[in-house]
């Protein structure tokens, strides 16, 4: 098993490249969740705000 994680010598520069890797992804998928949900968010928002006016004629019948 420890020659698994020596990886023929290498291991010292192999582990740390795979833990950075394995950051970037999931940072990637933290701020790509957050901006969706920022932008559902938005659009939920815009879309109560929206004011169309042959819905306001409708309502005030």
């Amino acid at each position: 098993m420890s020659e698994f994680f020596a990886m023929g010598g290498y291991g010292a520069f192999l582990w740390p490249a795979y833990a950075i890797t394995l950051l970037a992804v999931v940072v990637n998928v933290i701020a790509a969740r957050r901006a969706h949900a920022a932008a559902r968010e938005e659009a939920r928002r815009r879309l109560e705000t929206d004011v169309d006016p042959e819905r306001e004629v409708e309502r005030e019948r």
